[in-house]
């Protein structure tokens, strides 16, 4: 490809030879495990964060995200490749500038993009020509060329910047998947588009520099609308089985067999299971953005929105689900009730707590006029939550400590395995299984409810 002017070609030539600079913005879940691996490519990396604790840990060499082991740390920093900063004006030093902030939701449940804007405006203060930006962060279509172009144009450096001729934009949507130990940032298949042909092609030499396979598209707008409909398609489908299991529940029928039974057809089937609601970071979010954007466009989302609306429901039912075991086997309501809230974070063997249902169902319980405690072998305490600032600081209790604990139930929201759940079921107390962890381990499903 010929490369329009000198800049760019520079440019592509310090991807090539790995003597570009990358800087990396929000060392969280994505951006952490990014910085890592892009240093151990080779290229020299900046990791900026606003969170000086971070800033602190990761220079101290502690990793505070299990995706990125003390070694792959050490050996990132031992090279001499990476450093973290909370001091922005170190963007003058990179030659490629990847965002991976957070893109919530409001209470409204709109899309909030304070972060993308506020870094854009970060970047156009301190970017030099010859910059290549991407944008990771799951958001809607037109985000990249409608918000975060603009923005990178506008404020500029003073020096006229312009897109595509002075600076390129690329999006490139992260697909991290915690607690996976098949796929991880280097081997997952990466979504490449910009916002131009030479973004694109910048942006797919960096990233074939970086991870195994770079599958580019035509724009950012493509990318942007393959991420949210990965994400989509998880949730509908989640929904869909989360229906059958209320309705399956009601008929006496295991949807858990019912789903194993199905999978055994070699095609046309998808083996999706239910649970107490969605967790994460991306599909109780994503959603909502396609919905947001469509309305643009005059279209509603219905079978989006009614799959959202199953999914966020999910843990009013499984609370439902607890009254009605208290009531058959104690003869007590919830409100007089000790529960043991089994798993806190969003999905087994993981420490994240981003968008838990489990949360939402230990607030349902308290407001209710519970007692809850929580058992989990990856959460010590709940650190702060924007929607649930009173949680803050509740600590797990010890599992030498659960059987004197005075539990009436058992409430299993994340079946994480470190659980010991042959010790829970020796209670002799209700047990409400959200995700089959008795019956898949072949334990005695006396008092058990699933839900």
């Amino acid at each position: 490809m010929d490369l329009q002017n000198n800049l760019a070609r520079t440019l592509m030539a310090a991807l090539v030879d790995h003597s570009a600079t990358v800087g990396v913005i929000g060392l969280g879940y994505v951006g952490l495990p990014l910085a890592v691996t892009i240093a151990a490519k080779g290229f020299a990396v900046v990791g900026f964060d606003t969170d000086t604790s971070k800033i602190v840990q990761l220079e101290q060499g502690t990793s505070y995200i299990e995706a990125v082991s003390q070694e792959a740390l050490s050996g990132a920093t031992g090279l001499g490749r990476v450093s973290w900063s909370d001091d922005f004006a170190l963007l003058t030093t990179c030659n490629v500038i990847v965002i991976c902030v957070p893109t919530p939701l409001t209470r409204h449940r709109e899309p909030d993009l304070s972060f993308v804007e506020a870094t854009g405006r970060v970047i156009a203060e301190h970017m030099k020509p010859g910059t290549l930006v991407v944008l990771e962060s799951t958001t809607f279509p037109g985000t990249t060329d409608e918000v975060l172009t603009p923005i990178l144009a506008g404020k500029g450096t003073g020096q006229g910047l312009e897109p595509d001729r002075d600076f390129w934009v690329a999006f490139s949507p992260e697909r991290e998947d915690p607690g996976n130990k098949t796929y991880n940032t280097h081997s997952i298949p990466k979504i490449v588009g910009g916002d131009s042909a030479t973004a694109g092609r910048l942006a797919e030499v960096f990233y074939a520099s970086v991870v195994d396979k770079v599958v580019p598209v035509s724009s950012t707008r493509t990318a942007e609308a393959v991420k949210i409909t990965e994400n989509i398609f998880r949730s509908v489908n989640i929904a869909l089985v989360n229906e059958l299991k209320m309705i399956y529940d009601a008929m006496d029928i295991d949807v858990w067999e019912v789903i194993d039974g199905a999978a055994t057809k070699p095609f046309g089937f998808m083996p999706f299971y239910p649970g107490p609601g969605l967790g994460g970071h991306c599909i109780p979010i994503d959603p909502f953005y396609l919905t947001w954007k469509a309305r643009e466009y005059g279209h509603s989302t219905r079978f989006i929105e009614l799959a959202g609306e199953i999914n966020v429901n999910m843990p009013d039912y499984v609370v439902a689900r607890l009254r009605e075991a208290l009531d058959r086997h104690c003869g007590k309501g919830l409100s007089k009730s000790k529960i043991l809230l089994v798993g806190v974070s969003y999905k087994k063997n993981v420490p994240d707590m981003r968008e838990s249902p489990s949360v939402r169902l230990m607030d349902i319980m308290l407001g209710q006029g519970a007692a809850v405690d929580f058992l989990d072998p990856h959460i010590e305490a709940i650190p702060p939550l924007r929607e649930y600032p009173h949680l803050k600081d509740r600590k797990a209790v010890k599992p030498q400590d659960v059987a004197t604990g005075g539990y009436d139930a058992v409430l299993i929201s994340t079946d994480h395995d470190a659980v010991d759940y042959g010790a829970l079921a020796e209670l002799g107390i209700p047990v409400i299984d959200t995700r089959n962890a008795f019956a898949s381990r072949g334990l005695a499903m006396e008092n058990v409810t699933k839900a």
